[in-house]
């Protein structure tokens, strides 16, 4: 009896302890604004955006380097935002922005590629032009698919409607060649659209075996609150935005896999775990959440349906942007809170000493100031319409 109460008090405690009690974190870099993306070179160095409009490097001493900068666009959620390298980047030295431009009175989001030389970005060139823009709604994520082919997340630049237009770029899941070009097999003549439908999707990810996955803002006042979406995206097919928020029983749309009801997650960058560095997290899909301040972790079955979702390191680090993988199996996450936000390096085991690099560049958050400019802005282009109409 007393045999059975011992194991009965080990195996209570084993489950009162938090999941990631043994995970390891190691900052790498801090003193960071608001940083959206990170890639990791051939050679160990990682890259990483932050959505003021720096670029940065970090070779494998630790150091770290600028290598391009772009114009603030006074834009809340948009800015200097996805990045991706090319899949023969330690050949041709590629590397892909999505950015948001302020142009005359409107917003435009753009795809650019750079070469890089040594420790600067050459050779711009325009891949992807004419994503509409605005304050909020930019979407930005890039990522190179199994395929290799150029895949593209764009938001509805609060205009709703534009998400069901196929003639428009806007609320949509793109697919482009690594030139820009329309590939052949898309599901849509001379178009890049693979899915449509999208609010605000911030999340692409692939697992091992090519399933699909994006995760998408709900609406925040327009349709409703909450419903932010996992979604597996499958070709040519309609997500819903706006005319569906949640489940729907028309055969027209695809339903979410997962969706948050009326709480709110904001989840926005993904990747699929392929590592046993973690074993617990292996095969799963890593969500960052921004309002819901925590790691989701998402287990899909190999037919597209939900196994289950997990909360990890919630209220730890704030507001996660987004998660990565590094070529060695650790993960990477990013926050964004707008004030010494970090690259966070999680590990099951102990990994060596790292030497942090803390950003001397960085400025102060200027979410309040873009908010005002965007409303600002918003007011200017109305007024514009209305002087269009009247004359």
């Amino acid at each position: 009896m007393q045999f059975l109460f011992v194991i009965f008090l080990i195996s209570f405690f084993s489950i009162m302890i938090p999941v990631n009690a043994e995970l390891n974190t190691d900052v790498i870099v801090d003193g960071l604004n608001n940083p959206w993306e990170i890639v990791f070179g051939p050679d160990g160095e990682i890259y990483f955006t932050e959505r003021d409009g720096r670029i940065w490097k970090i070779n494998e001493s630790g150091d770290g380097k600028i290598i391009q900068t772009f114009p603030k666009s006074g834009s809340v959620e948009g800015g200097t935002l996805g990045l991706a390298l090319h899949p023969d980047f330690e050949k041709n030295k590629k590397i892909y922005v999505y950015q948001t431009n302020l142009e005359l009175e409107f917003y435009q989001n753009k795809v650019y590629s750079f070469r890089l030389n040594e420790d600067k970005l050459t050779d711009k060139q325009i891949i992807l032009d004419g994503i509409p823009g605005a304050p909020w709604h930019d979407g930005g994520r890039i990522k190179f698919g199994p395929d290799q082919k150029l895949y593209v997340s764009t938001g509805d630049a609060i205009s709703p409607g534009l998400s069901q237009d196929l003639s428009s770029l806007a609320g949509k899941i793109l697919r482009i060649n690594p030139d820009g070009t329309i590939p052949e097999d898309n599901p849509f003549d001379s178009s890049p659209v693979f899915s449509y439908g999208h609010r605000n999707p911030q999340g692409l990810a692939w697992s091992s075996d090519g399933m699909f996955v994006s995760s998408e803002h709900g609406p925040s006042g327009e349709q409703g609150y909450g419903h932010d979406e996992i979604n597996v995206i499958l070709k040519g097919k309609n997500y819903g935005w706006p005319n569906i928020v949640g489940n729907s029983s028309d055969e027209n749309f695809v339903n979410p896999i997962t969706h948050s009801g009326q709480l709110t997650w904001a989840p926005s960058g993904m990747v699929f775990y392929d590592s046993e560095k973690i074993s617990s997290f292996n095969g799963k899909f890593l969500v960052g959440t921004l309002r819901g301040e925590h790691l989701m972790v998402v287990d899909i079955g190999d037919d597209g349906s939900l196994i289950g979702t997990e909360k990890f390191f919630e209220g730890e680090f704030g507001r996660i942007r987004t998660a990565q993988i590094d070529p060695d199996g650790n993960l990477y996450l990013l926050t964004a809170n707008g004030n010494n936000d970090k690259i966070i390096r999680i590990s099951e085991t102990p990994l060596g000493d790292v030497t942090k690099f803390t950003s001397k560049e960085s400025g102060n958050d200027l979410t309040t100031l873009y908010i005002v400019i965007g409303v600002v802005s918003i007011g200017i282009i109305l007024g514009f319409v209305v002087f269009k109409r009247k004359f």
